[in-house]
């Protein structure tokens, strides 16, 4: 945990012209937001990319070329900052250069980063994206703040693709938020012994669409 010292941070107030209407469909949307960087970029269409903090080599990968494809296609690449999928989902976004953005859900105040190893990653989305949060300046890492932070990414998301999660997993979570809002719900495959595997299938079984290519979330949104 480490704080940071970057571009201002703004408040947003539930009811302000800037305030992402998709929140609105939370029966608890937070009555404001922080946000540091490009605050238009709440009004584009976003896709969630979400998994496990402990991926893969190849889910890693996965996270890679899906995060890629889909911001190359002009979908805004939304993920939670964790280790795992969610740093390489922004990474990979920001490494294919000006205008193609990421948006980052924080379950910290923005004047703090977790995990602290992700500094340099936060600072470059504030400049190539957004982070936003609903805790106020000053509040750290808490157990229950991930779960809060994982119904904004639903609700902002017009789908949320799962790479790589167990059946324990706070990626399920996000899914069957986002699922309950009437957002697209997709899962990888993978090897039935696979415990990171586990909870992709899982959902596959509650309905989600299976996904193995960029190209089967695309058409599906008809984006």
């Amino acid at each position: 945990m480490q704080s940071l010292s970057i571009d201002p941070i703004l408040q947003i107030k539930r009811g302000d012209s800037q305030y992402p209407t998709r929140l609105n469909d939370l029966y608890d949307p937070p009555s404001q937001l922080f946000i540091q960087g490009n605050a238009r970029l709440l009004k584009m269409p976003m896709i969630a990319i979400v998994g496990s903090r402990a991926a893969s080599s190849g889910g890693l990968q996965n996270a890679a070329v899906f995060a890629q494809a889909l911001s190359r296609a002009g979908l805004l690449i939304i993920s939670g900052l964790a280790r795992g999928i969610d740093g390489v989902a922004h990474r990979a976004t920001i490494g294919l250069g000006k205008g193609h953005l990421t948006l980052a859900v924080c379950g910290t105040g923005l004047d703090i980063t977790y995990p602290r190893e992700h500094m340099g990653l936060a600072k470059a989305i504030s400049k190539q994206g957004l982070l936003i949060s609903e805790l106020p300046l000053g509040a750290g890492p808490k157990r229950f703040h991930f779960p809060k932070r994982n119904r904004l990414i639903a609700a902002l998301a017009i789908g949320v693709v799962v790479i790589e999660a167990t059946e324990k997993s706070g990626s399920l979570i996000t899914a069957r938020l986002a699922a309950e809002l009437g957002r697209e719900v997709f899962a990888l495959p993978g090897a039935i012994n696979n415990p990171l595997s586990g909870g992709c299938h899982k959902l596959i079984q509650q309905g989600a669409k299976l996904a193995c290519s960029p190209k089967d979330v695309l058409e599906e949104l008809n984006f």
